[in-house]
């Protein structure tokens, strides 16, 4: 494992931690033969002289009331677009994660959201891979998925992650996978 990955994954034991539960819910929901739907975020740090440092699992959580109740409306009524769940943006606020939250707690990436691109790597998982550059120095602590570029808008998933820090001209990659594990 690089030395830059490990010493991140030491900083980011708390939200790890957090991940065990949803691994445990997971894997319990897959015993009982039970669907279960979980986000997971990863992410590079790309400073600007061109380095890049793979940083790994920042996190797996739950996806948001609102980004349930945004799928069940694409389902039931056509009234929304889950394809439209591809815009990645960032912050600086640590509150911890709820299923309740409906916005990142600081915005601190650019106003135009990062578009992601789009994969399936494998039957049971959607990917959108975004890249966000940054135009100061901050400490990224948050992470989140929405359905539009502009401000606003409904979050499918928001994570809490330790700090990277960022300079004006680096840029975070990040990689969310939505996971579906089927029932029997």
């Amino acid at each position: 494992m690089e030395l830059s990955k490990l010493i991140y994954q030491a900083r980011n034991l708390r939200s790890l931690a957090q991940s065990a539960k949803i691994i445990t819910g997971v894997s319990l929901a897959e015993a009982l033969g039970v669907l279960s739907m979980h986000g997971s975020l990863s992410a590079v740090l790309c400073k600007r002289g061109g380095t890049m440092a793979n940083l790994g699992l920042l996190g797996k959580r739950v996806v948001t009331d609102a980004g349930v109740a945004f799928l069940v409306d694409d389902w039931d009524a056509d009234t929304t677009d889950i394809t439209t769940m591809n815009y990645h943006d960032s912050g600086t606020g640590g509150t911890a994660e709820s299923a309740a939250q409906t916005a990142l707690i600081t915005q601190a990436g650019p106003t135009t959201r990062a578009t992601g691109t789009k994969s399936q790597p494998s039957a049971n998982i959607l990917r959108s891979v975004g890249t966000i550059t940054y135009t100061g120095t901050l400490a990224i602590v948050e992470h989140g998925l929405f359905n539009q570029a502009a401000q606003g808008g409904t979050l499918w998933d928001r994570t809490l992650f330790a700090a990277i820090n960022v300079e004006n001209g680096d840029s975070i990659e990040f990689t969310y996978n939505c996971t579906l594990t089927a029932g029997s």
